[in-house]
């Protein structure tokens, strides 16, 4: 009996001293984002490409924290190449944009991991999740969107269309390029169900999965695959966040001297 009295206490104690570490990292995460002063941040480089869909998540994710003027944008011209030559290379072994530089010679290349850094400066994650449960889901979706949606509307981009153009597609697989399509109109209808139950792809608030999925809309606007009528809600969810100022203006955010393409 006395025993179960001691393990009894030694569980309660336990309980007790989580929950006062998670309201003291709470608390600190809140101390953190009202000290938070972006104007004392060190100026950032963004290697990336106005119109891409890649980086227009990136973009979404900077003015989603309201970070746009700690940042100088960098132009890599996709269609010449730029990104698969030798000094590029050197910021980004698999040469794809974007590529965040740091003050210090850091260079964090893939969408997510510029997102999770750039979410957690100021102490408040709010696009990346902040209990474990968001943050896995969170995860969860957005790679669900790039496997499903983006990644695929990339392979039929670059195989099945004249993509980049011939001095970029050194070899193309048109089958594969028009299977991976079908496959992200089949994503689309997956995340038109996920919708159907949810105002957001991770639950009930914005946040990286649905960045992910919006780029994915924007490639598909970029090879005109239109996303399916019947998919009414992922249609009204899209047309929600094209009214968010960070989707609104993204390609405005940097003034690149090239014309749009």
């Amino acid at each position: 009996m006395l025993s179960e009295k001691k393990g009894l206490t030694n569980a309660l104690l336990a309980y007790n001293f989580v929950y006062q570490s998670a309201d003291r990292q709470e608390s600190i995460m809140i101390s953190d984002k009202i000290n938070f002063d972006p104007t004392k941040l060190a100026l950032m480089k963004i290697h990336d490409w106005h119109t891409g869909p890649y980086p227009a998540r990136v973009r979404i994710a900077l003015a989603e924290k309201n970070l746009q003027s700690r940042v100088q944008f960098v132009s890599v011209n996709l269609y010449k190449g730029e990104h698969k030559k030798a000094a590029f290379l050197a910021k980004n072994y698999s040469g794809t944009l974007p590529v965040l530089e740091l003050d210090d010679g850091t260079f964090i290349a893939e969408c997510t991991a510029i997102t999770e850094y750039l979410d957690a400066l100021d102490g408040s994650t709010i696009l990346t999740g902040k209990t474990p449960r968001e943050k896995g889901v969170i995860h969860m979706m957005s790679k669900r969107a790039e496997l499903e949606l983006l990644d695929a509307i990339s392979v039929y981009f670059h195989h099945a269309t004249p993509g980049l153009g011939p001095d970029v597609e050194i070899y193309q697989n048109a089958e594969w390029g028009f299977r991976q399509r079908d496959k992200a109109l089949r994503g689309m209808h997956y995340f038109d169900a996920v919708l159907q139950k949810q105002p957001f792809i991770a639950g009930e608030f914005f946040s990286m999965a649905d960045i992910t999925v919006i780029g994915g809309l924007i490639f598909a606007e970029i090879v005109k695959l239109p996303v399916p009528a019947e998919c009414l809600a992922l249609l009204a969810w899209y047309a929600r966040m094209e009214e968010r100022p960070s989707v609104k203006n993204r390609v405005t955010m940097s003034e690149p001297n090239q014309a749009s393409v």
